[in-house]
């Protein structure tokens, strides 16, 4: 797999360890382009991969071209490769909101395919939602599939439409998440815990209940119920979140990203 890869942030930096690590390319077969020379040092030292400052260097003979900038930069930096891209070239976004017609109309080329993965790409535990449209052909999808799924798991969705709320979940979801971690922490700490242990704590106690759900299957109602004893403690704290609206709260924090997701995409 020949990659040329705009953009080599956080996302940038964790699909090429992926792919390097799925075996999907050897070193010599990345090359990635970013402004920040800082960036560019970091990424041919701790890979062993090509770096430029030039979009131009990174897509020629690329096989598969990944943007992975932000939305607010991508006019900047597909502004060199409009029309130089070869028809056989599969280009892959993961910009949150960007349309597959804004790509296509920018770069003036037509296999485009719009993936949302999400930041635990990095240790290979994403979970990437994509599609592409008939403009992309069987080859294109083959080779997006592969690289996906060195990331993680990978979801091919029937309508570009999926994307932007996908983004509102598996996108924005792990800052949720975190958000939640870190307010059960200090809770611990709160009541008496030490850091180190209260971290310890929550950490595996949502692992293992995503464990759970995962592997039994259960909805998660029902593992809410399991662990509800009648006028027990989890009863008690259940109540407080209900009562302070936890639930409208996410879902409203849901909302929120994809309104976002939407905006961004102009």
């Amino acid at each position: 797999m020949r990659l040329g890869l705009i953009g080599g942030g956080f996302m940038g930096e964790a699909l090429v360890s992926a792919v390097l690590k799925a075996d999907l390319a050897a070193p010599n077969d990345i090359t990635v382009s970013d402004i920040a020379e800082e960036r560019r040092r970091h990424l041919a030292e701790s890979h062993g991969i090509s770096v430029t400052d030039d979009a131009k260097n990174a897509v020629t003979d690329a096989e598969i071209v990944v943007f992975a900038v932000k939305p607010q930069e991508f006019e900047a930096a597909a502004g060199g490769l409009s029309g130089r891209l070869d028809h056989k070239v599969t280009v892959l976004s993961i910009m949150a909101g960007v349309p597959i017609a804004h790509v296509a109309d920018a770069l003036r080329h037509r296999a485009v395919v719009r993936a949302m993965p999400n930041t635990p790409a990095s240790i290979g535990q994403a979970v990437t939602v994509w599609f592409a449209g008939d403009t992309v052909s069987s080859e294109g999808r083959e080779i997006v599939q592969r690289l996906l799924s060195a990331l993680g798991r990978e979801l091919a969705v029937p309508d570009e439409k999926y994307i932007d709320m996908a983004t509102a979940v598996n996108g924005s979801g792990p800052g949720f998440v975190f958000l939640f971690m870190e307010a059960m922490i200090d809770a611990a700490v709160h009541i008496g815990l030490k850091r180190e242990m209260a971290q310890e704590l929550v950490l595996q106690t949502m692992l293992g209940s995503v464990m759970l759900a995962q592997e039994t299957g259960t909805h998660p109602a029902e593992l809410r119920n399991m662990v509800t004893s009648p006028a027990g403690t989890t009863g008690a704290g259940l109540q407080v979140l209900e009562e302070a609206g936890f639930r409208a709260a996410v879902i409203a924090a849901v909302e929120a990203a994809y309104e976002r997701a939407k905006e961004l995409g102009g």
